[in-house]
């Protein structure tokens, strides 16, 4: 068996087949073994490198190679691999996640994207690995298009894993959630109201595309994580978070007259005083949802 010698170790040939141990393999490497190749010499002009035969035919991350004449060896042996093993080293192709692919087409003419929402109401790719405010979306027409078609996913596909869908033509858009598809992130002035005092809540960061009317009286703290929640549409099972940011703008509006280790009781809005009624408790233990109207987008 011939092996490789780096600055980090020994190696088997048979241990630089993987992409891997290519990235691995970053100093200078001599051959030993009796049956070792030697390292490969200076090319003739015009003649492509192993590696960037490799990288031509393969199209691999760049974070996968670095330089050094040990990279080409390794290369220079996965490229005598056999067809149906070199394609294992493609990447993605044995790493493709959770079982999908961004853009795969399980039919004619059909797309599946995968996207997770996290409890600030933040929507992203799911395969994005940094995860903050730079990387979700934030184009509002696309947001309130993406929410406004959200469903239970029903389609046969991805159920456990993602457990709504956005459907737009022959797309399939599958979401998880960090809690809850619907996350409140802000509270609006009303509209449309002879008394101009009724307020809309704003949700998953779409402005007045998307909003519900505020129903203090609603309001609800569960028992077993602490977070706020309120009444959402029917349609995403009735339950919305409140983000925590808001939540904590509201924590003075709330009274405790059962003690404060208890769930609050009452919550003070704009000079009026609301008992809570506590519906949502049954829904946020898998009971069946409430009513809600959606305000029509606009635009």
């Amino acid at each position: 068996m011939s092996v490789y010698r780096g600055h980090t170790g020994i190696y088997r040939a048979d241990e630089c087949l993987s992409i891997g141990a290519i990235s691995v393999y970053g100093g200078r490497a001599r051959s030993v073994g009796p049956n070792a190749p030697a390292l490969p010499g200076p090319l003739p002009p015009g003649v492509a490198s192993p590696r960037r035969r490799f990288r031509r035919r393969f199209r691999p991350e760049r974070r996968h190679f670095r330089a050094g004449p040990s990279a080409g060896v390794a290369v220079s042996v996965a490229m005598r691999l056999p067809v149906p093993l070199r394609l294992q080293l493609r990447p993605g192709a044995a790493a493709a996640g959770p079982g999908y692919r961004q853009g795969q087409s399980p039919g004619p003419r059909i797309r599946e994207y995968f996207y997770y929402i996290d409890h600030q109401g933040q929507l992203f790719l799911d395969d994005t690995k940094v995860k903050n405010f730079i990387t979700c979306f934030k184009d509002v027409r696309f947001l309130a298009f993406f929410f406004k078609q959200l469903q239970p996913n029903r389609s046969g596909r991805y159920e456990t894993q993602f457990p709504f869908v956005s459907l737009c033509g022959r797309e399939r858009n599958f979401l998880r959630c960090d809690d809850r598809p619907v996350v409140f992130t802000e509270i609006l002035p009303g509209t449309g109201t002879d008394t101009g005092t009724e307020r809309l809540l704003s949700y998953c960061g779409a402005g007045d595309r998307l909003t519900i009317p505020f129903q203090p009286q609603n309001l609800v703290v569960s028992p077993r994580n602490g977070r706020l929640y309120h009444p959402a549409p029917t349609r995403v099972g009735g339950v919305g978070l409140v983000r925590s940011t808001l939540a904590l703008e509201w924590d003075p509006c709330f009274e405790y007259e059962l003690g404060p280790a208890q769930p609050p009781t009452h919550f003070n809005w704009e000079g009026r005083r609301y008992r809570l009624t506590g519906e949502l408790l049954p829904l946020l233990h898998g009971g069946e949802s409430a009513d809600v109207t959606v305000t029509p987008c606009q635009g």
